[in-house]
């Protein structure tokens, strides 16, 4: 089947760079498209072709009626609507309304962050899973500028696990300040990014905006504040619960983790893990699952996290299936075990104890093994 769309205005916006947004609509509907005059002109199955057509029909009334889609913005969009034939690129564009945080104004760019900012304003307490990239801390930390702003809150806790990823930096130079800040950087960095320089460190002198490991939360109670704890996935099940009990009165708190990241110790259970397990249910908490669709940082990105997710359900069915064979292996009786060992069945030639022996084991053979002492020899 083959169809046209008329595209007057935004082509350069509709293509993308290099061409990515038209490449991502043909790659995840499986057409074909080609620019003929003032019209796309699309060919392929006949309900791929129709999708394609309707979301090009959105694009077009959209830009007709003076949205502007942002760097990046159509990209993410197409991304949904390609992958999830329920939503339309007009309802995904209306849905994610913009808001102003700080220098800042932001939409979400999918479903699941529109659920997750939805999430936010709704409960006191959101715990959103799900790999980098997502934009996790970033969305929550724009929620917290824009309560600050709005006075709905007296102040912003930042706070994360102050754990390596994989690497022993030992012990780091400076105040104990200066010694945390690196674990922190991400955090600050989302600050600058809504927040002009000289507000962000007039903020942080007056302890309105408190950066701080983990460690530092025990025996506080936070009022009137919006707590994010993020890498929750590298706190223990001690820290998550003491976390969790500082909330109090006027205060929203959000979690952020990625389970497929977690730098613990070996043996060490995750607190995130273990929240989600124990907080199920719990009345007034949010849940917010965000996948590989949710990715807003480069293309290659959202490829990686797929890979990694495919390789270890691969890995973890072959676990499972080892597993499985081990237990279902015969176990020895006790007769075979009593057998005597010359009727056992020998692994291969075995070499004569003599040529195994070396010379400081043949000095302490035993007797029976040994010529008997000369008289008036040492005993060994």
């Amino acid at each position: 089947m083959k169809t046209s769309v008329p595209i007057v205005r935004g082509i350069e916006s509709l293509f993308g760079t290099r061409d990515e947004n038209i490449r991502l609509l043909e790659s995840g509907l499986k057409v074909s498209t080609q620019l003929i005059n003032d019209s796309l002109e699309i060919e392929g199955e006949p309900a791929n072709v129709a999708r394609a057509e309707n979301i090009l029909e959105d694009y077009v009334a959209l830009v007709r009626e003076g949205h502007v889609f942002n760097n990046g913005d159509l990209n993410s969009y197409l991304r949904v609507c390609t992958e999830d034939p329920e939503v339309s690129l007009r309802a995904l564009v209306s849905s994610g309304r913009q808001r102003t945080f700080g220098k800042k104004v932001l939409a979400p760019k999918t479903v699941n962050q529109r659920r997750y900012i939805e999430a936010i304003e709704r409960n006191d307490l959101v715990i959103g899973v799900g790999p980098a990239g997502t934009g996790k801390t970033y969305l929550a930390v724009a929620m917290a500028i824009s309560a600050l702003m709005a006075k709905r809150v007296t102040r912003i806790i930042l706070t994360r696990p102050a754990v390596e990823a994989g690497e022993r930096l030992g012990f780091l130079p400076g105040t104990l300040q200066e010694k945390v800040d690196p674990y922190l950087r991400p955090l600050y960095d989302a600050l600058h990014d809504m927040l002009e320089p000289e507000k962000v460190e007039k903020l942080l002198e007056r302890a309105i905006i408190e950066v701080a490991p983990i460690a530092f939360m025990r025996g506080r109670t936070l009022n009137d504040s919006f707590i994010i704890l993020d890498e929750a996935q590298n706190s223990t099940p001690e820290q998550m619960k003491m976390v969790l009990t500082r909330q109090g009165f006027g205060s929203k708190m959000v979690v952020n983790g990625d389970i497929t990241q977690i730098d613990l110790p070996p043996g060490r259970r995750s607190g995130l893990l273990d929240a989600l397990d124990v907080l199920r249910g719990v009345e007034g908490i949010s849940f917010v699952n965000f996948d590989d669709r949710d990715v807003v940082r480069h293309n290659l990105v959202q490829r990686i996290v797929r890979a990694y997710e495919k390789y270890n359900e691969q890995v973890g069915a072959g676990r499972q299936l080892t597993l499985r064979l081990a237990e279902s292996a015969p176990e020895v009786t006790p007769d075979a075990a009593a057998a005597p060992p010359d009727t056992a069945p020998s692994a291969g030639p075995v070499a004569p104890l003599e040529s195994m022996a070396s010379p400081v084991a043949s000095t302490m053979a035993s007797p029976i093994n040994q010529p008997a002492s000369a008289p008036g020899a040492p005993n060994a």
